[in-house]
């Protein structure tokens, strides 16, 4: 899904009702709405452009390290059923 708008644009969105423009007014001359202009505030307010920038790389390599977190608890669930713990504590493929 492609956003519309960048964390660049945002940010002057922001800027431009922190300046004195009315929010009803940025939200109409932008064609959003106001619930999308306060989570914008809500996640963005305060942040300049560099600051942005680091919020989406720290929320990618965040997405990436979820994914490989992911893959090693498959990759455990699955060892797990190949190889289920036998109640003496030895595997199975060890004779007695």
């Amino acid at each position: 899904m492609k956003k519309r708008f960048s964390e660049e644009q945002i940010i002057k969105i922001l800027k431009s009702q922190e300046a004195g423009l009315k929010t009803a007014e940025v939200c109409r001359g932008y064609g959003i709405s106001e619930a999308t202009f306060y989570k914008w505030k809500a996640k963005y307010g305060g942040m300049d452009i560099s600051e942005a920038k680091r919020l989406k790389e720290l929320e990618s390599e965040n997405a990436k390290l979820k994914l490989l977190l992911a893959d090693a608890e498959l990759d455990k669930l699955m060892l797990k059923d190949l190889y289920p713990r036998q109640k003496s504590g030895c595997p199975r493929w060890v004779e007695n």
